[in-house]
C-alpha cells in the first residue's frame, strides 16, 4: 500500500540518450561554424553545479527529438570556462547558464537561457 502512495510501484523510466558531442576545445568552434553551413549545429551550455541548469537540461532531454537532423554539443562550462567564454565571443551572444545556441550558416539564428530554452522549436530552425 505504501509503495503505491509514495511511488514505489512505478516502473523505472527508460533513460533517454541524446547524441551529444562534447565541446571541450576552442578549436572545435571553428569546426562548428564550418559544419553549420551544411547542417544545423546546437550547443547546450550547462553548469553542473546549478540546480536550475540541471532541471532545464532534464526537460530539454525529455522533449528532444532524436530524429532531428542536427549536431548537438554539450559544453560543461565549469570545466571548460575558456571554451564557454570563446563561444560567446565567436557567436556574439552574452554568456548565460544554462544556454542553448542554434547555429546555421556560421551565425546564431536562435539562442535562449533558463526556461526559455525549451520554448525553442528546433524543428523550425533546421
Amino acid at each position: 500500500m505504501f509503495g503505491k502512495l509514495f511511488g514505489g510501484s512505478k516502473t523505472p523510466k527508460e533513460e533517454k540518450i541524446l547524441p551529444w558531442k562534447n565541446l571541450t576545445d576552442v578549436a572545435q568552434l571553428e569546426e562548428i561554424e564550418q559544419l553549420s553551413n551544411k547542417k544545423t549545429q546546437v550547443i547546450f551550455k550547462h553548469s553542473t553545479r546549478c540546480g536550475i541548469s540541471s532541471m532545464v537540461m532534464n526537460q530539454f532531454i525529455e522533449a528532444f527529438d532524436v530524429d532531428l537532423n542536427l549536431d548537438l554539443y554539450y559544453l560543461d562550462l565549469l570545466n571548460y570556462r575558456t571554451v564557454s567564454n570563446e563561444t560567446g565571443y565567436k557567436f556574439q551572444v552574452i554568456h548565460q547558464s544554462p544556454q542553448l545556441l542554434v547555429i546555421k550558416n556560421g551565425v546564431v539564428v536562435a539562442h535562449a537561457s533558463h526556461g526559455t530554452i525549451n520554448e525553442i522549436n528546433l524543428d523550425k530552425l533546421i
